[in-house]
């Protein structure tokens, strides 16, 4: 028979509505969906290697969420740099120095859970604020020793997972020097950011005192900014520093007012966390008039109805704006705009 997710489909919706009953589920809607969806790759695909793709997948972002649930409440910074750094190298000193000065801010850190940069993570935040999120490789990446028996290490099988968790969970983005994957991840958190399909965080890049992401910065601006691959405001998008210190206080200071943002239809949202008056409307209005759509405006507001599927949230109050779904560098500015009144 044909299944649809929209229309009714007879007896198998009411074995699904007695499935779900009796096993007791959350968000009964989602869960028809994916039980539908699962019905529908089975119909659909004989290709046995596709279906394990899509179960893996799915059995690995349900212990993800299992795993980062109790700790929602907290925010974290997930940190990236090379496996290879030594103990004895100053930037693994400066990155437990920066972990540990996240957690006595009440930060958690997640990292990737192997030697080198993620081993100092770790070390700097302690097993208690730490996560380890890791990947079975053809060289066995093992777990480091901080983490290794914490209930709060996930092993991936497959690397897009593990990169779905390092972000949708990750408050701040902190890189270190690092090889390929770090470039991979430097380059990934800033296309989406960019984009706009990643919220606005924090990207920070801790340097050496070798000038890792100074050379970086001269490729970017000159081998892309130059030939008009990027434009200016992108620069917006990520700091750079040679001070931990410095490192934390942009993290800190992001989060002063601004809480979170979310699109309804097509209006921003913006959550903050103590509301803004009538004259700094004016002045944001003044200052960031190129954020805004063709005609459109900024407005101060309470939650909007389709808001109700976050009532932890229900309390902040709010700015409107009618933004151009474009300028995403402008916006980290204008964030840290808002923080400075």
């Amino acid at each position: 028979m044909s299944l649809s997710f929209k229309q009714h489909n007879g007896e198998v919706d009411e074995l699904i509505e007695k499935l779900m009953k009796r096993t007791g589920v959350h968000h009964p809607e989602m869960i028809r969906e994916m039980i539908l969806g699962a019905l529908k790759s089975g119909q659909e695909n004989d290709y046995l290697a596709d279906q394990k793709l899509i179960c893996t997948t799915m059995k690995e972002m349900r212990y993800t969420n299992k795993v980062f649930a109790p700790y929602r409440h907290r925010k974290k910074v997930t940190v990236f740099g090379s496996a290879r750094t030594p103990s004895t190298a100053p930037i693994y000193k400066k990155c437990v120095e920066f972990s540990r000065m996240l957690a006595e801010r009440n930060y958690m850190v997640i990292t990737g859970g192997g030697p080198g940069i993620m081993l100092a993570g770790n070390e700097g935040a302690g097993a208690e604020n730490s996560f380890a999120i890791n990947i079975h490789l053809p060289f066995e990446q093992d777990t480091n020793p901080v983490m290794d028996q914490d209930e709060k290490v996930i092993t991936y099988k497959y690397f897009f997972n593990r990169k779905v968790a390092f972000l949708k969970e990750a408050d701040a983005v902190v890189m270190f020097p690092g090889g390929f994957g770090t470039m991979d991840e430097t380059m990934e958190i800033l296309t989406l950011i960019q984009t706009g399909k990643n919220p606005p965080i924090p990207l920070v890049m801790i340097d050496d005192e070798g000038g890792y992401w100074d050379d970086w910065l001269d490729f970017v601006r000159d081998g892309l900014l130059k030939r008009g691959l990027i434009s200016g405001e992108d620069f917006g998008l990520f700091s750079i520093t040679r001070d931990p210190v410095e490192a934390v206080q942009i993290i800190d200071d992001f989060y002063r007012n601004y809480h979170s943002l979310r699109f309804v239809r097509e209006k921003l949202v913006i959550r903050l966390n103590t509301a803004l008056d009538s004259e700094q409307l004016k002045i944001l209005t003044s200052e960031f008039g190129d954020l805004l759509a063709p005609g459109g405006k900024m407005r101060l507001s309470s939650p909007l109805p389709e808001e109700h599927d976050q009532p932890d949230l229900k309390h902040l109050p709010r700015l409107v704006i009618d933004f151009n779904r474009r300028s995403y560098g402008l916006l980290k500015s204008f964030i840290r705009r808002i923080n400075s009144f």
